[in-house]
């Protein structure tokens, strides 16, 4: 890639991001970014670390939903919006939907934590319950929206997803200059497809690290082989990484993304506690995943200022208490 001209064929670029931060800005908060002298000399160089956890919803996920949920035209919006989603996705599209005065339909399974599930109908969403299968998922939100003539905003294989997670990216470059690199979590593709077009649409030098967990590794396979992998068996703690890519956000990852890291479910656990011990805030497995890959598993690789997206701090307390 030599210019920013090369990103133009993609579901986003930095033209459409840039929109999309002018857009949402009203309604996010613009979060912060902060340091840790232990970490750093954990992985001998400086690191940066954009705290998405103080996100309205708790995560980043807020962003592209309000961004898509801005976009609808005024005359199919009253008709709400649907989606199917076990996590943070959900509540971002209800909070967003809620926000512009209109309807959410949350297919969720049954399975769903129920503090999830709390969460989702205290920003005002309807929830429809249904098995916990991914057929079962589609099938369910197929109904719902025949029902309701919503329009559909899956948690990131959306072209105005993308582009609203891309906004991470700008405040990141606009907060900490010259960054060599920055890591990403890296689960169905929104978030390090928009981070990466809008950070090598800004310095096409960057390098992008996808962080997966080994037992969610299907898109570093597809990376391997040039092709969509079929996603793994959910077995990772990192739950909001064990989507699969989707075919807006692989070609991104294939053509784009420099490197993805696999991190252990010891990793993920070892450096999720080691930020809440020395860190002091509290991020989720998913977000302990680019961490593990900045200070444990591929620290040695690393170039010398590097951001790290801490995508989301939702955490079960009742499964820690327990």
């Amino acid at each position: 890639m030599n210019s920013a001209t090369d990103l133009t064929r993609y579901a986003s670029n930095l033209a459409l991001i840039r929109a999309a931060q002018e857009r949402i800005a009203p309604y996010i908060h613009r979060t912060p970014v902060i340091t840790s002298a232990t970490l750093d000399r954990m992985s001998g160089r400086s690191l940066f670390f954009k705290c998405e956890i103080f996100q309205r919803t708790g995560s980043f996920k807020f962003r592209g939903a309000t961004n898509a949920v801005r976009m609808l035209d005024d005359d199919i919006a009253p008709r709400g919006v649907v989606t199917h989603s076990s996590g943070n996705h959900a509540q971002a599209l209800a909070l967003a939907a809620s926000m512009r005065g209109i309807p959410a339909h949350v297919v969720m399974p049954s399975n769903s934590a129920e503090i999830k599930k709390i969460a989702v109908r205290g920003y005002g969403a309807r929830i429809i319950e249904c098995e916990p299968t991914l057929e079962a998922r589609e099938s369910t939100a197929a109904a719902v929206l025949r029902e309701t003539g919503g329009s559909m905003i899956p948690p990131y294989n959306h072209a105005n997803v993308i582009a609203g997670q891309g906004t991470i990216a700008l405040e990141l470059l606009e907060q900490c200059a010259n960054l060599d690199a920055i890591i990403v979590p890296l689960g169905g593709g929104g978030l390090i497809s928009g981070i990466t077009l809008a950070a090598k649409g800004i310095n096409p030098a960057i390098r992008i690290i996808g962080a997966e967990p080994a037992l969610a590794g299907d898109a570093a396979l597809s990376k391997q082989h040039g092709a969509m992998q079929p996603p793994m068996e959910p077995r990772t703690i990192a739950d909001g990484l064990r989507t699969a890519l989707g075919p807006l956000t692989f070609p991104i990852v294939r053509d784009l993304v420099d490197e993805i890291a696999l991190v252990s479910e010891d990793e993920i656990r070892q450096h999720m506690r080691l930020v809440w011990e020395r860190m002091k805030i509290t991020i989720e497995p998913s977000a302990a995943v680019g961490v593990a890959v900045a200070c444990g598993c591929g620290a040695a690789t690393l170039p010398q200022r590097v951001g790290v997206v801490l995508c989301g701090g939702n955490v079960d307390l009742d499964v820690i208490w327990r």
